[in-house]
């Protein structure tokens, strides 16, 4: 029996910009800065400002599309030495974002935690989250920084910093392509 939140039924949304939101983040992490690069917080924010409605609501699909990609290879990555993602990857992402109280505010981790383990079971994290409700504001950071999670939990596993932003780069060039 299929379920509404099947990812068949979901929108893709706007993964492109999705991924060099988190891809930009990375790269600043990686390079030592904890805080963003004046120059790119301004970028971010002029393009953020040129967003209409649709667009940002693209992005915000296009970030759960990035949640429910990583889940979906860590879910293999896991499973092909007998371990259960929800088990492995869950907990310490949510041991993360409790601290990181300025970014992800406590109430926002349940949705967050929900949003992982939907898209660990094959769900669609975005029509999982359309259940209850329209998303928040202050589920905008979460969002971001549990994609962000995801994808720099993938770097360390492969001991690669690009391999998440790759990942997603050749399942996208490879749909174009279809």
């Amino acid at each position: 029996m299929s379920s509404p939140c099947d990812p068949q039924y979901a929108p893709a949304g706007d993964v492109g910009t999705a991924l060099m939101v988190i891809d930009s983040r990375l790269k600043a992490i990686y390079d030592g800065r904890t805080e963003a690069d004046p120059e790119q917080k301004r970028l971010t924010d002029q393009f953020t400002a040129s967003m209409g409605a649709k667009e940002f609501h693209d992005v915000v699909d296009g970030t759960c599309t990035l949640i429910f990609m990583f889940m979906k290879w860590l879910r293999m990555a896991y499973e092909d030495h007998d371990k259960d993602v929800i088990e492995y990857v869950v907990p310490s992402l949510v041991a993360t974002m409790r601290m990181m109280p300025k970014s992800v505010r406590p109430e926002a981790i349940p949705t967050m935690a929900g949003l992982l383990v939907a898209a660990g079971t094959g769900l669609s994290p975005s029509l999982w989250r359309k259940q209850y409700g329209d998303w928040t504001t202050g589920e905008m950071n979460p969002l971001e920084a549990t994609a962000f999670l995801l994808a720099e939990h993938i770097n360390r596993l492969t001991d690669d910093r690009d391999f998440a932003t790759r990942l997603i780069s050749k399942a996208l060039s490879s749909s174009d392509e279809d």
